[in-house]
């Protein structure tokens, strides 16, 4: 499995992008950088995105995504996420006022919809783009879905935007093909008042859920920090004295 890394920050300056990874080039996990990173062929070639929450860092760029393929994709995307984030990508996004609802207008050179939306239940799995998906609810400011995607025998887990959590580190404990993890964290610990205020982790915080995983052999690839408090966060993940942990940088790539 291939993981190509989009966006990693909790915000935007010209050397930060939002929340964007893709896997196998085929599907995308949140769309916070998707056509900001990829080129135009590349972006034709993504079958799905998996949507964790409805934020706007997370989603901004299927707005875009939705426009490019319009005019060029062979087939619809599929946008997949529970049933609160998809209701609320239609009310709110794809609603024809904030932006076109691109699940009613036809592909220019083929046949459907240029977007399709699915529902993915928390703890059933589903399957996307040819992916074993398991959804597992987190706790974050609203509903907010971490994943557990598998392929050909190899499994990875994306934490979503998330605080203090517990199924979530339950269900990786019995994942025993798990190869890496995309863990959020996004304040120093200085600020822990504004990280549970947001659903969000601090590198103390992590370090009390990290615990709560029956295992040690995994890599944890961090993202979502915030660009204002990148040295500060890194300074206190380096207290931790973890050789699992590792920051994430823009075109950072991996074979799982």
């Amino acid at each position: 499995m291939e993981l190509q890394v989009l966006g990693c920050h909790g915000g935007e300056t010209p050397r930060h992008r939002s929340t964007s990874f893709v896997l196998d080039g085929v599907l995308g996990i949140d769309a916070g950088a998707t056509t900001s990173m990829l080129a135009l062929d590349r972006q034709m070639e993504l079958e799905a995105v998996l949507v964790s929450h409805a934020h706007f860092d997370h989603v901004r760029d299927l707005a875009t995504l939705a426009d490019n393929r319009c005019q060029g994709a062979r087939k619809p995307l599929v946008i997949a996420g529970t049933a609160f984030t998809i209701r609320a990508l239609k009310e709110h996004f794809f609603n024809n006022v904030l932006w076109p609802d691109f699940s009613l207008i036809p592909l220019v050179d083929a046949k459907g919809p240029t977007i399709v939306f699915q529902e993915v239940d928390a703890e059933r799995p589903a399957t996307v783009a040819g992916f074993d998906v398991r959804p597992v609810l987190v706790s974050h400011t609203i509903e907010s879905a971490g994943f557990v995607v598998e392929r050909n025998g190899v499994a990875m887990a994306y934490s979503g935007d998330t605080g203090p959590t517990d199924r979530f580190w339950e269900v990786l404990s019995q994942t025993p093909n798990l190869k890496a993890i995309l863990q959020e964290v996004s304040f120093p610990d200085e600020y822990e008042w504004l990280a549970r205020a947001s659903g969000h982790h601090t590198p103390r915080t992590l370090a009390a859920d990290l615990a709560k995983l029956h295992r040690r052999d995994v890599p944890v690839l961090l993202y979502h920090i915030k660009p204002s408090f990148q040295a500060e966060v890194e300074r206190d993940l380096a207290k931790l004295r973890n050789d699992d942990l590792q920051v994430l940088s823009l075109g950072d790539e991996f074979l799982l």
